[in-house]
């Protein structure tokens, strides 16, 4: 349970596309029947809706979320995992507690989204979405 009480962890998925990230986000709301209380962000594309990241919608996304116990992360590609962490080495331009999470981008998703919405705080979040890469399909 969250050590915040009352306060939920939100959740940020970043993609080079914008419609991959409001899909993704729609996908795990839709999963946890309106996403469990669970503040989820997309924050895909460019500002002119190119593909790409965007440390401002990062930044905009997660400050939409924050609900005080953390925000997780989670990224796509290579450039998306740069420019998360330029933002957290800036140290003012996202919510305190936020963390880049290494997970994949569907099933981590899925999986922060669940344990969130249960109360979790944020380690436990980012555990549940670590566990998703072990995950098998055959």
């Amino acid at each position: 349970m969250s050590e915040d009480t009352g306060k939920i962890v939100g959740i940020v998925l970043v993609s080079h596309s914008a419609a991959v990230a409001a899909s993704v986000a729609e996908l795990v709301q839709g999963l946890v029947g309106a996403g469990g209380g669970v503040p989820v962000a997309p924050a895909g594309g460019t500002e002119d809706g190119g593909l790409g990241t965007s440390a401002e919608l990062i930044a905009a996304a997660a400050a939409s979320v924050d609900r005080g116990a953390g925000v997780a992360v989670l990224v796509d590609l290579g450039s998306s995992v740069l420019t998360v962490k330029a933002l957290l080495a800036e140290g003012d331009e996202l919510p305190d507690r936020t963390r880049l999470i290494d997970a994949p981008f569907v099933e981590g998703a899925v999986a922060a989204q669940v344990t969130a919405s249960t109360g979790a705080d944020l380690t436990a979040v980012e555990m549940a979405a670590r566990e998703a890469y072990t995950y098998r399909k055959e």
